[in-house]
């Protein structure tokens, strides 16, 4: 099975767990999930593993894999965390920025243009990923770019609804231009500042988050 059908696999039931189609501690069945989405249980298996990677799911000696709820209140101290981290990441990137990252950037940065242009919030948010990865990398720190790298997996499913509240995509988009020019310009404290404030979620983002997720 190809790596985009096994991406669409766990997006599927990531979707379903996030509008409450599947409920938390409801067991997830491989045979019906791979019955419902028309594929074997071995991607089914390694979708549910992913998903339990990043805290959605958990899967418990002879019950299988049970939907797990982290509740608002963690996913927003998870989001507190990340904005902390993407700032030191962008400010690091400003600081040690040479071509062959400002290439990368740039190039991801084009991706996610094309991909806000068309209005399609899932391939902005993969694109999107990528753009964060190539500022990680700017910043030459492995160990943070791993934290970054972990984290950011953690919070998928709650940045892909993010991006569908109204208007999310256009104002994203605007918000990395601000990024990609502070960071080209060596200006690390106006980076950390805008990463800060792009991954925080805080006041009307957080509202529009929960309303979402309780409206699917």
């Amino acid at each position: 099975m190809s790596e985009n059908v096994g991406r669409w696999l766990r997006d599927e039931i990531e979707n379903s767990i996030l509008s409450n189609e599947f409920s938390p501690g409801e067991r997830l069945d491989e045979m019906v999930l791979a019955t419902r989405f028309g594929v074997s249980r071995t991607p089914v298996r390694e979708a549910l593993m992913q998903l339990d990677a990043i805290g959605l799911i958990e899967i418990r000696p002879r019950r299988g894999a049970i939907v797990i709820d982290p509740g608002p209140h963690r996913v927003y101290e998870m989001f507190e965390v990340m904005a902390e981290l993407e700032g030191l990441a962008g400010s690091l990137a400003a600081r040690r920025l040479d071509k062959a990252s400002r290439e990368a950037i740039t190039a991801t940065h084009s991706r996610c243009e094309q991909s806000a242009a068309a209005g399609d919030s899932d391939a902005y948010y993969y694109d999107n990923e990528e753009f964060h990865k190539a500022i990680y990398a700017a910043g030459r720190s492995d160990f943070l770019e791993e934290q970054c790298v972990q984290l950011h997996r953690r919070l998928r499913p709650y940045r892909r609804l993010q991006l569908r509240v109204r208007n999310r995509l256009s104002t994203s988009f605007s918000e990395h231009c601000a990024i990609v020019d502070a960071i080209f310009a060596g200006d690390g404290d106006e980076a950390r500042r805008l990463l800060r404030t792009h991954v925080g979620i805080q006041g009307e983002r957080f509202s529009d988050l929960v309303a979402s997720m309780a409206a699917r």
